[in-house]
């Protein structure tokens, strides 16, 4: 799944019009609603503030006022046409006083995203189950040993009372095998699951 690395903006001016596109990478619908809540909400200035986003669990759009289908719809298929998963555009136009058309719209809307795109690194993502794993200091060799031969990434580490690792796999099976041989050493609890960039 391909996605952007982090949050990008970009400007374009059309005949007078500001068009203002953000870019942010989400993980679920509600994280891309939240987000276009809270830039409507701080650009509440603009004439339009118009969003499309396309995440692991829905996609949407939203036209602001502008004429239907002119504006969220274009953008999200930008979004769609880049195999852009798990990102939210949303862009703020600030009317200059000529009127686009419906045809001058969905190009205006399009181009904001398209060059958007243009500045952002693209990251390859895959899923992950999570888990944590908290033991006594004496083990550490024994654990990094186990997840190495299981090819199991660590992507955190914290060295409190015990040690504690977060650990992501795309393969729950090297985790099972994991967990009978350490049951004694080691508490494992499962974290849920992630989109991260490729380990």
């Amino acid at each position: 799944m391909k996605t952007i690395d982090k949050f990008y903006q970009n400007q374009i001016d059309i005949k007078k019009s500001q068009f203002i596109c953000r870019l942010y990478p989400v993980q679920t619908e509600k994280e891309a609603k939240e987000i276009i809540a809270k830039i409507s909400e701080e650009f509440k200035d603009a004439t339009h503030n118009c969003s499309a986003y396309y995440v692991s669990d829905g996609e949407g759009y939203d036209d602001d006022g502008e004429p239907g289908g002119t504006a969220g719809r274009p953008m999200l298929n930008v979004l769609k046409k880049n195999e852009l998963q798990n990102s939210v555009a949303i862009v703020t136009r600030y009317f200059g006083g000529i009127k686009l058309g419906a045809g001058g719209l969905v190009r205006a809307y399009s181009k904001s995203v398209l060059e958007t795109l243009a500045i952002a690194e693209i990251v390859e993502m895959e899923k992950y189950e999570l888990f944590s794993f908290t033991f006594d200091y004496p083990h550490i060799k024994l654990v990094d040993s186990d997840l190495r031969a299981q090819k199991i990434d660590i992507i955190d580490k914290s060295y409190d009372a015990n040690v504690t690792y977060i650990v992501a796999t795309e393969n729950k099976e090297r985790l099972d095998n994991l967990k009978e041989k350490l049951a004694k050493e080691v508490k494992i609890d499962y974290l849920g699951n992630k989109y991260l960039k490729k380990l």
